[in-house]
């Protein structure tokens, strides 16, 4: 027999939209975690949310959790009972110790060897008995970012909690959390439903409470308000552009979606769009309108928690509240454009950066300084001037009402306030792309200018940061230098940048007069971060380990050996090239006052002279095709080679009796050795 609903509610004060994702998923592994634990076997578990309340749905419990049985091991069967199967002291004494009798203690095999086992089963309980003990557990286990105390100064909760409902079936789970008795009484929406609704069975839930305007299941929930704004579109003859994270952020802050639409002055459009659509998202909650082009059209889309006799209402009132906000909006448009970007630049030097790193001022100027570097030696001489003008003006929005107002739009109002500047349209999209990407898996820069200057900048703050002691440390990581570091990867991946990151950090070290040992901990830290890169893009541990010790300072040549490697690692004669690596490397490793001179007078047969030439003509072809970073040619000559040595090794006893003749071939093999070293430590590929 088994239960069909176990119904756990948490009722609460309303709770910040952003917590609740987490704080479901949480919910259900805690209850699946103390399950287990308990041995009670359920069927699908399922947590909703709403802002004002967390439900956790079980179905098909067991009644009684699983019997438990414990196998103890004692004294081998042959010390526990004589020939005559008399039990000896030391059977009557571990039967004693487990509470049983020796007659029922069991022969099993370990290791070939005979025990003696006491076996005991302990019955399990009913489920309705722990469920008093559990249940008060997976509440007390949620985490939240930020935590309030209410009565109980010894529980903790997002919200104050404000009542439980705890029934299995139709049978309440009694228990006490945080001076709140659980019960079988809910409350329905805070301003359309009933403040007291009684719920008889744990079935009936889910519909008592859609009566009360409550729609507890979130999916659902977003069926309704995505169906609702479709609606609204036909009325607007626009598409609203729905953001994820937003209609997300909205479906959390409802328990009865009722979308709406407002309109603004045509006027505030004269305002770059990501000011209006950041005034809507961010401030107001709101999805913009767009009409077929794609031009942003004067409306917003609103999702309201109350369903209102008069809807007008609503949008009156919203409309009055954005209109405020644009106006503010459209003033710091206005005030900021009084004074140009380029006047602004003295005014960083009141901006403290970090204390031992100086100011805004100080960060951009070596910024700057390391940028021309990069352009001078990276072969990007011709954008120098572009990427030096980008630089100095980098910061400078920084210092706008508009950025001080709205710090999500930093480069972006460097961006407009430049064009409008009449600053190069290289250099104002620039500072605005020297900040992507944002975030793993965001857009790369379009442009090289704005490639450079992110690349500049993010080195700065890594060297510097480890210089005066702010690398990142466990999770901990406030200058988000593990981000800049992938960044930078990104970045050279997207626009396939061929850049030597080495000597560009190393330059920016001298800059700042770093230590060497601590520019050799910032070269770890970021090989690291590229050795993680580069596995989740799919490649193996030890074949990234290969390509960064061939070329490690140029991520962009990494990835492209890893991209030619991977595609010939299980052909056989890579397979038998890497044993041979192996095994020349083993042989050496043995060998004493090995030679590279060969004394090609000392060949006995036909395969060390094929061997030795193939060698001396492929040298200088590897060196070149190293040089030219051409893995493809590379990756042929090592074709050449590979049967070469392979059959080398099937006709050669390279430890012959002859001193001179077993010194000669450990110097062809040393030889070997010199290219398979230049080509990279191969043998890491068959540990």
């Amino acid at each position: 027999m088994a239960y069909k609903n176990l119904l756990l509610e948490i009722g609460t004060e309303e709770i910040p939209s952003r917590f609740l994702p987490n704080a479901l998923d949480t919910l259900v592994n805690n209850v699946e975690k103390e399950f287990d634990a308990a041995r009670i076997k359920y069927g699908r578990v399922a947590a909703y949310g709403t802002p004002r309340r967390m439900a956790l749905v079980v179905r098909d419990i067991e009644e009684k959790q699983d019997d438990k049985v414990m196998n103890y091991k004692g004294p081998t069967w042959d010390s526990a009972f004589d020939a005559n199967g008399n039990p000896t002291k030391a059977a009557l004494g571990f039967a004693k110790s487990k509470g049983v009798e020796y007659e029922n203690l069991l022969p099993k095999e370990v290791d070939g060897v005979r025990y003696a086992f006491a076996v005991i089963s302990e019955q399990g309980n009913p489920v309705q008995e722990l469920l008093p003990e559990i249940l008060p557990s997976v509440i007390n286990q949620l985490v939240f970012p930020k935590n309030m105390y209410w009565s109980d100064s010894t529980v903790k909760f997002a919200r104050p909690i404000r009542w439980i409902v705890s029934l299995l079936d139709s049978t309440v789970i009694p228990f006490n959390y945080g001076g709140i008795q659980s019960g079988n009484v809910t409350r329905g929406h805070r301003f359309m439903g009933a403040r007291n609704i009684e719920i008889n069975d744990a079935a009936e839930f889910m519909e008592k409470l859609y009566d009360n305007y409550v729609i507890v299941d979130q999916e659902k929930r977003k069926q309704k308000m995505i169906s609702g704004i479709n609606a609204l579109e036909k009325e607007i003859g626009g598409k609203v552009e729905l953001d994820p994270e937003l209609v997300e952020e909205n479906l959390y802050l409802v328990e009865f979606p009722v979308p709406f639409y407002g309109s603004f002055d045509k006027k505030f459009l004269e305002i770059p769009e990501e000011v209006l659509t950041t005034s809507m998202k961010k401030h107001q909650k709101y999805f913009p309108v767009r009409n077929e082009s794609g031009k942003l059209m004067p409306y917003f889309v609103g999702v309201s928690n109350n369903r209102a006799t008069n809807m007008g209402v609503v949008r009156e009132g919203n409309e009055r509240v954005l209109r405020a906000r644009l106006e503010d909006a459209s003033f710091f448009w206005t005030e900021d454009q009084k004074k140009s970007l380029a006047s602004r630049v003295e005014e960083l030097k009141d901006i403290l950066y970090q204390e031992k790193l100086g100011t805004l001022y100080d960060k951009m100027m070596a910024t700057q300084k390391l940028a021309k570097y990069i352009c001078e030696t990276q072969g990007y001489s011709d954008v120098a001037k572009l990427v030096d003008r980008a630089a100095w003006l980098s910061k400078c929005d920084l210092l706008t009402n508009m950025v001080y107002e709205f710090p999500e739009l930093q480069g972006v109002m460097g961006r407009e306030y430049a064009l409008r500047n009449g600053e190069p349209e290289r250099v104002a999209k620039a500072i605005y792309e020297q900040y992507l990407p944002k975030f793993a898996g965001d857009v790369v820069p379009s442009d090289t200018v704005g490639a450079l200057l992110g690349i500049a900048e993010r080195v700065y703050v890594i060297v510097n940061c480890h210089k005066v002691g702010l690398q990142p440390t466990g999770s901990q990581d406030p200058y988000a230098l593990r981000r800049a570091a992938r960044c930078i990867n990104e970045i050279i991946w997207g626009l396939n940048l061929d850049i030597d990151l080495l000597n560009i950090m190393e330059q920016a070290g001298k800059d700042a007069d770093v230590s060497s040992e601590i520019m050799e901990q910032v070269w770890t830290f970021f090989e690291q971060r590229l050795h993680v890169q580069l596995k989740e893009k799919g490649f193996e541990h030890d074949l990234v380990s290969l390509a960064i010790s061939v070329t490690g300072r140029r991520p962009l040549q990494v990835l492209r050996f890893l991209n030619v490697v991977n595609k010939v690692k299980s052909e056989e004669w890579f397979v038998d090239l890497v044993t041979a690596a192996v095994r020349v490397r083993n042989i050496l490793s043995k060998a004493e006052d090995v030679s590279s001179d060969v004394n090609t007078p000392l060949f006995q047969k036909d395969v060390e002279k094929a061997l030795f030439d193939e060698m001396n003509e492929m040298q200088p072809l590897v060196e070149e095709a190293l040089q030219k970073y051409d893995w493809d040619e590379l990756m042929s000559l090592l074709t050449r080679l590979s049967p070469r040595i392979t059959v080398f090794f099937d006709d050669v006893m390279i430890m012959d009796k002859d001193l001179d003749v077993r010194q000669n071939r450990l110097a062809l093999l040393s030889r070997c050795n010199g290219i398979f070293r230049e080509v990279g430590d191969l043998g890491v590929l068959k540990n």
